[in-house]
């Protein structure tokens, strides 16, 4: 039986990650792009090359979806049956700063990605990594009737790439589904997103290797799920008979500061909270160890996410095999050992 191909923008993310093992574990040739730079930047997906079975069957190019000819290229020279938009500019705070490339890099690289599948002679399917971000200050619970009201440029970006996605869908008859995830983590997490943050602030403040964790709205509210469940939702997305749009989310959302709590009772840190505001700060062993500050909060804040995957449960069959405590365990157990690994490489 011929393997299907899967073509992966973003391979090198922590979704992309998964998603590569994912596939490979389905029978998969799985190719993913990368953009050129001068580090490698292939940590999470290394492990895939020392599989002696699975690097048989994964690939790895060069290529930038702000680039529309090396995009057109690649698909054109690959002829993929499945391909999986994961690229993006993925940070919220950084999308004010850079709000050109963001737009650029995740509203416009879609469309090129779109036009290439629509002027090919093989019919593609199309995954486009939408976000909970686009529903910005709209109450929860959110699924996919409720209003969007974006609330930075990373989430505007995104949402052009979603409403692209459906027009080239209905105008071109493309399987084009948007996968709209809420936040999703694991051990493999960006070191700058909050849950990796607080996770191994607070490893290394235990161990004595940090000091303060410096933080921002501790009240904002947010749905937290494991990346290997929200990949394979992808990938279900792909198999039906007709393409649609499934918001991914566990339905249960909580507080920083509860997030706080959940990784510290972990830990064994019992920490004591004092102060409102600004000069709210976290305290363990009658030490601070947890300050506010102004310069993580946004221009404009998201207050509060929480979705409904009641549609992907229905049609997908989709479920998870995570909840918070064991997404926060997995997570806690992986910092752990990166410490033990470098007290082992120094003595």
């Amino acid at each position: 039986m011929k393997k299907k191909i899967a073509l992966i923008f973003g391979v090198t993310g922590q979704d992309g990650a998964y998603l590569s093992r994912f596939l490979l574990s389905k029978n998969y040739e799985v190719h993913g792009v990368k953009r050129k730079s001068s580090s490698l930047n292939t940590t999470r997906i290394d492990e895939i090359y020392e599989d002696v079975n699975s690097a048989k069957f994964f690939f790895l190019h060069y290529g930038d979806v702000n680039d529309g000819q090396s995009i057109s290229q690649l698909i054109l020279k690959i002829m993929p049956d499945e391909i999986y938009n994961l690229s993006a500019q993925s940070h919220v705070a950084v999308s004010f700063e850079m709000p050109e490339y963001t737009f650029s890099t995740n509203a416009l690289g879609a469309l090129k990605i779109l036009e290439t599948i629509k002027n090919s002679d093989k019919k593609i399917k199309f995954y486009q990594a939408s976000t909970s971000e686009m529903f910005g200050s709209t109450p929860p619970p959110q699924n996919e009737l409720s209003r969007f009201y974006p609330q930075s440029t990373y989430a505007i970006a995104k949402l052009a790439a979603y409403w692209l996605t459906i027009n080239y869908r209905e105008a071109y008859n493309i399987f084009a589904c948007n996968g709209i995830l809420f936040n999703h983590e694991s051990p493999i997490r960006g070191e700058t997103f909050i849950t990796k943050k607080i996770i191994s602030a607070l490893v290394k403040i235990k161990f004595k290797r940090q000091d303060i964790l410096y933080l921002g709205n501790l009240y904002s509210k947010r749905d937290w799920g494991h990346a290997k469940d929200y990949v394979k939702a992808m990938w279900k997305m792909l198999q039906q008979k007709k393409p649609d749009d499934f918001v991914i989310a566990t339905g249960k959302s909580y507080t920083i500061k509860q997030f706080i709590l959940f990784v510290s009772k972990k830990l064994g840190m019992k920490i004591s909270w004092k102060g409102t505001g600004l000069n709210e700060k976290g305290y363990w062993n009658q030490k601070c160890i947890i300050k506010v500050t102004k310069k993580y909060f946004r221009p404009s804040e998201v207050d509060n996410l929480r979705g409904s995957s009641k549609k992907a449960k229905k049609v997908l069959n989709w479920k998870t095999d995570y909840n918070i405590h064991s997404l926060i365990s997995e997570m806690i157990d992986h910092e752990i050992k990166l410490i033990q690994s470098q007290v082992d490489n120094y003595s």
